[in-house]
């Protein structure tokens, strides 16, 4: 029986890039303007989808952590919280000291920011307006899921979980599937558009900056876990490495749980907290992914020559470390999350959001990897704190 031979979205994103600069030296206008015209229609279903991705992942996430809430359970997310906070101002911060230096404003690289003044247009555009905004969205995400948490009725619960099937069931079946192919497109217009040398070379550099901060970011969290629990930091680390590895693999939180679990019963951390924390962090902590969404941004912004202040990565940082609890488990879900906010709150518009997720999927294996480590340092704690 001949085995099913399975391309990885990571694959497939690298296809994609790779078809989209090699065809994008010789395919006539005419006929890249017929991904052009894909890549318009794609770009505003995923402004319409955006909005219905919040809601309907950032709801039920609300209203099932909130559901029997005990003291435990409120101090594992907000540590968790924390946790990601601290990676999304380590990487802001790293990234103003680093990128200045790696990355350079490129003025041909204004196509970037005004796509329609230098690259092709499509044959023709269809509006889908989004039902509301992102803020929109989010607050009523944030009212119907705090609302669930203190009704004693189930039916609304019900129902919005039925809605997150359905999203989820988007994203898997249509979106995910489809990205590829937006992508290519993306780099076909870009390449005949003549800006696909610095753009390569800054993904390049953007990858190695977040690999080694990652890892710098894991010592830090166990290092802080090991002052708390009075345990050898770096053993708990090394005893992590097999979740790591693991992730690496299968680029899911939840696929890795088991192996997540056991290596945290490895390290000491009694068998009820580890049960607990470890599929509760899989879902609401995501440092490593917020790491990389604030690192792509930045470098994103600097070569498209736009300010990269403080002001407005405090806000987007803050309200990504919410919006990442909601980030579904499938390859590429926390980039797909967080469209919403990297549109509104940093003004990136279709091109940027595209290269945005084309750069994010080309480390997805690293950042839950850290995701995945980082639940093991945190239950360290956590079982520290249920001792007292």
């Amino acid at each position: 029986m001949t085995k099913k031979f399975h391309v990885s979205l990571l694959g497939w994103v690298a296809i994609a890039i790779a078809c989209g600069i090699l065809f994008g030296q010789f395919l006539p206008a005419a006929v890249a303007r017929v991904f052009v015209t894909f890549n318009s229609l794609f770009g505003n279903f995923l402004s319409f989808a955006i909005p219905l991705i919040i809601l309907g992942l950032v709801a039920p996430a609300i209203g099932e952590l909130g559901k029997g809430a005990g003291k435990l359970l409120i101090i594992t997310a907000l540590i968790a919280y924390g946790s990601t906070l601290f990676s999304g101002f380590f990487t802001y911060f790293s990234g103003s000291a680093v990128f200045p230096e790696i990355i350079t404003e490129n003025p041909e690289l204004a196509a970037l920011e005004n796509p329609e003044h230098f690259m092709l247009k499509p044959f023709f555009t269809v509006q889908m307006p989004p039902l509301m905004d992102i803020m929109t969205s989010l607050l009523l995400a944030f009212v119907i899921g705090l609302g669930i948490t203190i009704i004693k009725g189930e039916t609304l619960q019900l129902c919005i979980k039925d809605f997150r099937d359905i999203i989820m069931l988007l994203i898997r079946k249509a979106i995910i599937p489809l990205l590829p192919l937006h992508i290519f497109g993306i780099f076909l217009n870009i390449t005949v558009s003549g800006q696909v040398a610095a753009i390569i070379l800054m993904f390049v550099k953007v990858i190695a900056f977040i690999f080694i901060l990652h890892i710098l970011l894991l010592v830090i969290q166990f290092t802080l876990a090991g002052i708390i629990s009075g345990k050898n930091p770096f053993k708990l680390l090394k005893n992590m490495l097999p979740a790591y590895l693991t992730a690496l693999g299968t680029q899911s939180s939840a696929a890795t749980i088991p192996v997540t679990l056991g290596q945290v019963l490895k390290n000491g951390v009694r068998e009820n907290i580890a049960v607990f924390t470890v599929p509760l962090c899989a879902t609401i902590h995501l440092a490593g992914s917020t790491m990389k969404i604030v690192a792509c941004a930045m470098a994103i912004m600097l070569m498209a020559g736009e300010a990269v202040t403080l002001t407005d990565y405090c806000g987007f940082i803050m309200m990504l470390g919410v919006v990442m609890v909601a980030a579904p488990g499938v390859p590429g879900g926390a980039i797909m999350a967080a469209l919403g906010i990297l549109g509104s709150m940093l003004g990136f518009n279709e091109t940027l959001q595209a290269l945005m997720i084309a750069l994010y999927i080309a480390m997805d294996s690293f950042g839950t990897a850290c995701n995945v480590t980082g639940d093991g340092a945190i239950a360290v704690v956590v079982d520290k704190i249920a001792k007292q």
